[in-house]
């Protein structure tokens, strides 16, 4: 029994040693300028090589929530983010920069830069309009005419004019990377990434309430038109005090249609040196995600599709009469690099749900090539049932079945 004791008490402290403290954290200063400190804390624990520490107490950027307005699906929020983030570590190394929210362009600004450009004659109408609701009608009104967007003139039919200046700026999205400065503990703006989110197709209505069109936008014209606005985009940023000498990393992102399952990516991106005014080369971005099955998957990767479909006719095979397999393929210089695989379906009871787990579980193991990453997700009309995750190269995949 003793001996029992002392084994247990040597695991519990073998334990206690490896296990990562989350307690500790490092307390710096966050230098603003030249003149303003404030104290801040950024953890010293980062879960993976691919994320950035984020600076404590967390501040909100300041067009915080916008972008759940200005993006067409929660896949296009989520991919445009995380997907800026993968684009700043081409300029920003996760080992030497900590993550902060957006400061410098505020919700007016951004919302002032996604309209629409005017013509003379719109700016005059709007400082009259302007001028006509204040009190002192004497008093100067002068409207920034800041719209990235092409002019509608007004005139016309309002088909063609959508038809011919679609609305290519869909969303700004800025992010801020610290850095340490010469003092240690101390740290200050390094760097600025700039996503811009640009539409693939233009939605619009003729009339108020009236039916929804449809204007296609090509790759190539989208492009020329993101590469326009950047330049437009980094001179304003330029006029900023605080960027003036600041390194700037712009991308384009492509979001998908409002009806999309899978989202949009990134295609270019451009890293502008410190005090630079302007864009050299521009860099390519071979991203992409594919729905399984799809026909685009079947024409582009059809070894990738041939691996997902024999894993779904096993998976339907325990279930008779059952079709609900979907997944979602990240290619990346068109290689798959992870596949995400949902499973929804109804279960009668604990056990038949730990029974259909580790029976996927076995096909993941059995289907997939050994270089992709494999998520799983079980679930059934009570919420998540079951995850299993497969990492390249990995004997056994990590399975975690929920209470």
């Amino acid at each position: 029994m003793r001996k029992l004791s002392i084994v247990a008490l040597s695991l519990v402290l073998l334990l206690t040693a490896c296990a990562p403290n989350f307690q500790k954290q490092q307390e710096v200063v966050q230098k603003k300028d030249d003149a303003t400190k404030e104290k801040a804390i950024i953890p010293k624990y980062k879960i993976s090589d691919k994320y950035y520490r984020t600076i404590m107490p967390f501040e909100p950027g300041s067009a915080r929530g916008m972008v759940v307005n200005n993006l067409n699906t929660r896949y296009d929020i989520t991919e445009f983010e995380t997907g800026l983030m993968r684009i700043a570590q081409n300029s920003f190394s996760t080992d030497q920069y900590v993550f902060k929210e957006g400061q410098y362009l505020d919700g007016d600004t951004v919302s002032a830069w996604l309209a629409r450009e005017m013509t003379p004659a719109q700016v005059k109408a709007k400082e009259e309009e302007l001028r006509a609701k204040q009190e002192n009608k004497n008093k100067d009104v002068t409207v920034e005419n800041l719209g990235l967007n092409p002019i509608d003139t007004g005139t016309g039919d309002i088909k063609t004019r959508n038809e011919k200046n679609p609305i290519y700026l869909a969303h700004i999205l800025e992010h801020d990377y610290l850095v340490q400065s010469g003092k240690e503990g101390t740290y200050q703006l390094g760097g600025i990434a700039i996503g811009l989110a640009l539409n693939s197709i233009h939605y619009y209505r003729t009339e108020e309430f009236g039916a929804v069109y449809e204007k296609n936008i090509t790759r190539s014209e989208l492009e020329a038109e993101g590469k326009k606005i950047a330049k437009q985009i980094l001179s304003r940023l330029r006029n900023i005090e605080e960027l003036k000498n600041i390194p700037i990393t712009i991308g384009l992102f492509e979001q998908e249609s409002r009806s999309s399952v899978v989202p949009g990516n990134f295609f270019a991106f451009t890293e502008v040196s410190q005090g630079s005014n302007d864009i050299g080369n521009w860099k390519e971005v071979k991203e992409e995600y594919i729905l399984f099955p799809s026909d685009k998957a079947e024409k582009e990767h059809r070894d990738d599709l041939t691996f997902f479909e024999n894993f779904k006719q096993d998976v339907e095979a325990y279930f008779p009469n059952y079709n609900g397999v979907i997944g979602k393929g990240f290619y990346l210089d068109g290689q798959l690099q992870e596949l995400n695989i949902e499973i929804p379906i109804q279960f009668y009871g604990k056990a038949e749900a730990i029974g259909f787990t580790q029976y996927v579980t076995g096909l993941v193991m059995e289907h997939f090539p050994n270089y992709v990453t494999v998520q799983v997700s079980v679930s059934s009309v009570l919420g998540q049932e079951a995850l299993i995750v497969k990492k390249p190269e990995q004997d056994e995949p990590f399975v975690h079945i929920y209470e």
